[in-house]
């Protein structure tokens, strides 16, 4: 048999690569230990990174893993999806079935893998752009984890310099979020192919700056290694002299090697490499060269059945012709029914020998072949292989054809960056074929606004924008006003995503172009008030939902309907009617449960987690939350959806107080790389938490990454007022209270901003702190700014009690205020209002009022790490002369024991860098401890804490 043949070229020993593989060793060792990790193999072409991870697959079996394979070909770079997941996807229904497969699953999980094999059966009904890939992406890393936890799972990707878009953001996207699952994916490139503009580098730098990413660099043979190659091929040891030449004029390439040594090792070295790859094959008879020019035309692989009806050799003649190229080591039998070559080069180098006209039949006959019979090539490639090979047979009309079929599965398979790429194709072909669109059943216009829509799925906002702006220009509003409409909607929407003006007025344009009651409308009206309510237009926003919403419930839309729903929520939300926020959501919640809608239930939930931390009932939000992001996992959308139930949860988290646990979590949705905007409020809430913190530097980061310090205003109200309160908490914590009333004079001005109970009572809350840090310093202006404040606060409702509390602290009343956050459970708020309460005392002689609430509150911001908070009761305590702790009757002290140490040598004259030698502590650390003790012990001066320490017997 043809699978039977061995090659008498390749070397039975494996040489060299000792490091390397105890490198792969201890990657697989780290990802076995529950710590996943990712292998980035780089190395020339030919250098032999297929045999070092063929040999490693081979040792990590025996060692109880399960490999899988997947390769990229050079046809994915024309549209061919997913090509190295689905070569590994398929390799697990051979081993466990597609039941098998299923079953490690959520409940109709498979239904999202049947896009990319039909062994799953009908894909999933859910083709919404920006949840479905996410939604594919999921399906993949959860087989993966499930895979793992029968036995540690390596999977192999080779020659990623090929990968298509696709594959490249599902690796990002599997290399980002496999963290605890026992997972090794080994990843090998060219490194001698990425130019300056190939669409892996950025990948790779990506990864790289992971921390559980390795990059292995695979050199070349040393003289050595090569004599030793030589001699596993001989079965002998070679003669000096023949090593010494075939080591120079391979340059230590193992490929090349081969090649020299089939050459004959003395004598006929080829002048160039090429010439070299290809002399292996013109040794081999005149129908055999023929038979491996056909198959190299057909890839790098190619299935026995396709190659003997476009060869037209029959079975035995065919096995004749492949029974030679295979003993010269050519071509190699995989799966006992497909041949590939052994190098990609080598292919490579056959292909470049065909004729021009002989390049053109072949790639003809392939496409005739595959289209005539489709099962010839594996499941879900036939349309891509059809329009690869009509494309490089310069058949104008049918690579028109065939790529629109493609850009269709490629749709169906998330793959939008190749739809798109096809599409562009299509358009390319266009004015060259008169009848195209009675070829492809679409026009002109059609194709531009499916390029439009594959390019706001991929990201591509520039080259989708100029697709629509084309689109537009060919139709005439006159004669399809809703076609017009919904492209102009789209150009609305990149023109947000471009931060370019012009939103409003588009989606206003559109909208009286659809006047009629229809879907059209509906459509239309949805987009424009969902814009208009988080642009802080309220009313308008909400009256043109509403009229959507009756269009939806005549027509019997119900998904429409929930969206609608969702949307009036938002603007109740704003409004700060949250007790209707929250019945509205869960009408929405309930409809979407009714028909199915994952997405829906899922939203509804993450609004009301965000509603009910508002309203105050913070804890009940988080567990609210916790039960949507299980539910996100049983959907397949944790990572799209989950996420921003997670990132509410983390805002319910700091509300509370519990920074690190929200710190924790944001790093965590993070690390997943979730959405532009997703990571913006991530990011932010690190803001709020740098605030309490004093973490200036990272308060700077996040407003230098959000956008913050732009010229041009955020536009949504959250977003806007968010960037407000971060630069004015930066201004505070870097000592600028004139700068922060600066921007307070500004945020006034904004009427947006302080009109909106949801979003307005943080923000004025905020302002009334200012006006109190200012008011020494430029009382007029404070003053303007307080009445400015209470003017907004007078004019907003107040049904909730966080918006109780904000107006109790702008009233002045702060022990009410106090009160009122304690029984929230926000300790922050809390100590911060008692702190002003302290300060009041302390202003109007209260000494022992001052110092029982400074003493209360000292201890909530030391425990919550409140350092800029602690520093102000520091200071007020000194400034009045009393201890922030208690002073101790009954033996404890108020420091803990480092402080008492650091106390005990203070009293002994010891400087800063004396304590800190004799405690084998830094410098700085002590100055942090004395800091610490002269608060809590409520002096100013060294001495002072001496005396004190005397007098109370805290040291010996």
């Amino acid at each position: 048999m043809l699978a039977d043949m061995v090659a008498r070229a390749v070397s039975p020993v494996f040489v060299g690569r000792e490091r390397e593989l105890a490198d792969l060793t201890e990657a697989f060792g780290q990802a076995r230990k529950d710590a996943a990790v990712t292998v980035l193999l780089g190395g020339e072409a030919g250098v032999g990174k297929s045999r070092l991870i063929g040999c490693f697959a081979e040792r990590a079996t025996a060692d109880g893993a399960h490999v899988l394979n997947g390769g990229c070909v050079e046809l994915s770079t024309e549209g061919l999806a997913y090509a190295p997941f689905t070569a590994a996807i398929r390799q697990l229904v051979r081993e466990l079935g597609a039941d098998g497969v299923a079953a490690l699953l959520p409940e109709g999980g498979a239904r999202d893998l049947a896009r990319l094999l039909p062994e799953f059966g009908e894909p999933s009904g859910d083709t919404e752009s920006d949840t479905a890939r996410a939604r594919l992406f999921e399906q993949i890393l959860t087989l993966l984890e499930r895979l793992a936890e029968r036995h540690p799972v390596i999977l192999l990707v080779e020659d990623v310099h090929w990968a298509d878009s696709s594959s490249r953001d599902l690796i990002a996207f599997l290399s980002r979020n496999l963290h605890t699952a026992p997972v090794l994916m080994v990843l090998t490139y060219r490194s001698d192919e990425l130019h300056r503009q190939h669409p892996l580098r950025p990948v790779l730098a990506e990864l790289g700056r992971l921390d559980d990413v390795v990059r292995i660099d695979l050199p070349r043979l040393t003289r050595d290694e090569v004599a030793a190659q030589m001699a596993g091929i001989l079965g002998t040891t070679p003669e000096f002299v023949q090593v010494s030449r075939i080591f120079q004029r391979s340059e230590g390439i193992p490929l090349f090697v081969e090649a020299l040594m089939e050459c004959g090792g003395d004598s006929g070295f080829p002048s160039s490499l090429h010439d070299l790859i290809i002399g292996s094959v013109e040794r081999l008879p005149e129908e055999t060269q023929r038979v491996l020019r056909v198959a190299a035309a057909g890839g790098n692989r190619v299935g026995h059945a396709l190659l003997a009806a476009v060869s037209g050799l029959s079975d035995v003649d065919l096995d004749d012709a492949l029974r030679t190229a295979i003993a010269a080591n050519v071509l190699q039998v995989a799966d006992g029914h497909d041949y590939l070559f052994r190098h990609a080069l080598i292919r490579e180098a056959v292909h470049d020998e065909l004729l021009p006209g002989e390049h053109v039949r072949l790639h003809a006959r392939f496409a005739e072949e595959i289209g005539r019979d489709r099962t010839l090539v594996p499941p879900g490639r036939a349309a891509i292989e059809i329009a690869h090979h009509w494309y490089s047979a310069r058949d104008d009309l049918w690579a028109l054809i065939s790529a629109w079929e493609a850009a269709g599965k490629a749709a169906r398979s998330f793959a939008y960056n190749e739809m798109m790429q096809l599409l562009e194709r299509v358009l390319t072909l266009w004015c060259k074929i008169p009848d195209a669109a009675e070829r492809i059943g679409v026009d002109h216009t059609t194709v531009l606004e499916h390029a439009a829509e594959a390019a706001s799925a991929c990201g591509e906002v520039d080259r989708g924008s100029r697709f629509v702006t084309a689109a537009l220009d060919e139709l005439d509003e006159r004669a399809e006003p809703a076609r017009v409409a919904d492209l102009v909607v789209r150009r609305a929407q990149f023109k947000k995503a471009r931060r370019r003006p012009g939103v409003l007025d588009d989606l206003r344009y559109a909208e009286r172009l659809v006047p009629g009651p229809g879907l059209e409308r509906a459509e239309v009206l949805s987009t424009l008030g969902s814009y208009l309510m988080f642009s802080g237009e309220l009313a308008e926003g909400t009256a043109v939902t509403e009229e959507a919403l009756r269009i939806a419930r005549e027509h019997g839309e119900e998904s429409l309907e929930a969206e609608l729903l969702l949307n009036l929520a938002v603007g109740h939300s704003i409004a700060g009617r949250l007790d209707i926020t929250i019945a509205l959501n869960k009408t929405a919640q309930a409809i979407g449960e009714r028909v199915g809608s994952g997405r829906n239930v899922l939203r509804a939930i993450a609004n009301n987690v965000d509603a009910l931390n508002n309203i105050g009932r913070s804890t009940e939000a988080i567990e609210l939350a916790l039960e949507g992001e299980r539910l996100a996992r049983e959907y397949g959308r944790y990572r799209v959806q989950g996420t921003f139930i997670a990132t509410n949860r983390a805002e319910a988290l700091e509300a509370l107080g519990r920074f690190d646990e929200a710190a924790g979590l944001v790093d965590q949705i993070l690390a997943m790389g979730p959405s532009l905007r997703t990571r913006h409020h991530l990011r932010r809430i690190h803001g709020d938490v740098a605030v309490a913190r004093g973490e200036a530097g990272v308060l700077r980061s996040v407003l230098n990454e959000v956008g913050g310090f732009a010229a041009v205003p955020e536009e949504f109200m959250q977003e806007l007022t968010a960037n407000v309160r971060l630069q004015i908490g930066l201004h505070m914590l870097e000592g600028e209270p004139l700068a922060a009333l600066e921007a307070a004079e500004r945020v006034t001005r904004e009427a947006r901003i302080t009109s909106k109970p949801m979003l307005g009572w943080r923000v004025l809350g905020l302002l009334g702190g200012v006006c109190e840090a200012t008011e020494d310093l430029a009382p007029d202006r404070a003053s303007a700014l307080r009445a400015q404040v209470t003017r907004a606060s007078n004019a907003m409702t107040v049904d909730s009690p966080v918006a109780e509390a904000y107006r109790l602290g702008l009233a002045r009343d702060h022990d009410a205020a106090a009160a009122a956050w304690e029984r929230l459970g926000r300790p922050f708020l809390r100590a911060r209002s008692l702190f002003h309460a302290g300060l009041a005392a302390a202003g109007a002689g209260d000494r022992d009022g001052a110092a029982d609430r400074l003493r209360t509150a000292y201890p909530i911001a030391v425990s919550l790490s409140a350092r800029p908070l602690a520093t102000r009761m520091e200071a007020l305590a000194r400034r009045i002369g009393i201890f922030l702790v208690d002073r101790p009757g009954n033996g404890e002290s108020p420091l803990t024991p480092r402080e008492l140490e650091v106390l005990r040598l203070v009293t002994l004259g010891r400087s800063n860098r004396e304590v800190a030698a004799e405690l084998f502590i830094s410098a700085k650390t002590v100055s942090v401890h004395v800091s610490n003790i002269l608060g809590k012990l409520g002096v100013s001066t060294r001495g002072e804490a001496a005396a004190v320490a005397h007098r109370l017997t805290l040291i010996a």
